[in-house]
Protein backbone atom coordinates (compact mmCIF):
# COMPACT_ATOMS: atom_id res chain seq x y z
CA UNK A 1 0.00 0.00 0.00
CA UNK A 2 1.35 3.56 -0.65
CA UNK A 3 1.14 6.47 1.16
CA UNK A 4 0.59 9.03 -1.01
CA UNK A 5 -2.75 9.39 -3.45
CA UNK A 6 -3.14 10.28 -6.71
CA UNK A 7 -5.93 11.13 -9.31
CA UNK A 8 -5.75 11.92 -12.78
CA UNK A 9 -9.02 14.16 -13.69
CA UNK A 10 -8.99 14.16 -17.69
CA UNK A 11 -10.80 17.61 -18.45
CA UNK A 12 -9.80 19.90 -21.28
CA UNK A 13 -6.40 19.30 -19.63
CA UNK A 14 -5.13 16.44 -17.62
CA UNK A 15 -5.39 17.73 -13.75
CA UNK A 16 -3.26 15.35 -11.08
CA UNK A 17 -4.58 15.22 -7.62
CA UNK A 18 -1.83 14.25 -5.53
CA UNK A 19 -2.19 13.88 -1.57
CA UNK A 20 -0.95 12.58 1.33
CA UNK A 21 -2.99 9.75 2.27
CA UNK A 22 -3.05 10.93 6.02
CA UNK A 23 -4.83 14.13 5.08
CA UNK A 24 -7.47 12.97 3.26
CA UNK A 25 -10.78 13.69 4.70
CA UNK A 26 -9.99 16.53 6.30
CA UNK A 27 -10.19 20.46 5.56
CA UNK A 28 -7.34 23.17 6.65
CA UNK A 29 -8.38 26.68 6.85
CA UNK A 30 -7.11 30.00 7.43
CA UNK A 31 -7.94 33.31 6.91
CA UNK A 32 -9.42 33.50 3.16
CA UNK A 33 -7.93 30.23 2.30
CA UNK A 34 -8.43 26.50 2.32
CA UNK A 35 -7.42 23.24 1.33
CA UNK A 36 -10.65 20.88 1.34
CA UNK A 37 -9.56 17.47 1.16
CA UNK A 38 -13.44 16.32 1.60
CA UNK A 39 -14.53 15.55 -1.67
CA UNK A 40 -13.74 12.86 -4.56
CA UNK A 41 -11.22 15.36 -6.12
CA UNK A 42 -8.32 14.12 -4.19
CA UNK A 43 -9.46 10.40 -3.60
CA UNK A 44 -7.29 8.44 -5.97
CA UNK A 45 -5.40 5.21 -5.81
CA UNK A 46 -3.07 4.76 -3.16
CA UNK A 47 1.05 4.88 -4.74
CA UNK A 48 4.55 4.71 -3.17
CA UNK A 49 6.75 7.50 -3.80
CA UNK A 50 8.59 5.66 -6.57
CA UNK A 51 4.86 5.42 -8.84
CA UNK A 52 4.27 9.04 -8.11
CA UNK A 53 7.36 10.23 -9.58
CA UNK A 54 6.65 7.74 -12.66
CA UNK A 55 3.11 8.81 -12.90
CA UNK A 56 4.34 13.04 -12.53
CA UNK A 57 6.91 12.14 -14.83
CA UNK A 58 4.38 10.84 -18.07
CA UNK A 59 2.44 13.54 -16.90
CA UNK A 60 5.06 16.41 -17.45
CA UNK A 61 4.88 14.90 -21.30
CA UNK A 62 1.20 16.00 -21.25
CA UNK A 63 -0.61 19.47 -20.97
CA UNK A 64 -0.97 18.89 -17.47
CA UNK A 65 -1.50 20.68 -14.05
CA UNK A 66 -1.30 19.70 -10.80
CA UNK A 67 -2.39 19.75 -7.39
CA UNK A 68 -0.20 18.62 -4.63
CA UNK A 69 -0.97 18.67 -0.58
CA UNK A 70 1.34 17.01 1.68
CA UNK A 71 4.85 17.18 3.40
CA UNK A 72 5.43 13.38 1.61
CA UNK A 73 3.25 15.12 -2.00
CA UNK A 74 5.66 18.06 -2.00
CA UNK A 75 9.11 16.19 -1.33
CA UNK A 76 8.13 13.73 -4.35
CA UNK A 77 6.71 17.12 -6.74
CA UNK A 78 10.46 18.53 -5.26
CA UNK A 79 12.27 15.50 -6.31
CA UNK A 80 10.69 15.68 -9.56
CA UNK A 81 11.58 18.72 -10.30
CA UNK A 82 8.02 19.93 -10.67
CA UNK A 83 7.69 22.20 -7.65
CA UNK A 84 10.52 24.92 -6.36
CA UNK A 85 10.74 25.07 -2.27
CA UNK A 86 10.11 28.46 -3.11
CA UNK A 87 6.95 27.57 -4.79
CA UNK A 88 5.10 26.23 -1.97
CA UNK A 89 2.39 27.80 0.49
CA UNK A 90 1.10 26.87 3.84
CA UNK A 91 -2.08 26.81 5.40
CA UNK A 92 -2.18 25.55 9.06
CA UNK A 93 0.91 24.28 8.04
CA UNK A 94 0.23 21.82 5.37
CA UNK A 95 2.14 22.36 2.52
CA UNK A 96 0.58 22.31 -1.03
CA UNK A 97 1.73 24.01 -4.09
CA UNK A 98 -0.52 23.97 -8.05
CA UNK A 99 1.39 23.41 -10.89
CA UNK A 100 0.57 24.40 -14.30
CA UNK A 101 2.71 23.33 -17.51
Amino acid sequence: MGEILLKVHDSYRYVVAICDKELYGQKFEEENRQLDLTGPFFKGEEMTTQEVKEEIARHTLEDASFNIIGEKSIKVAVESGIVLKSGVGHIKGIPFALVLL
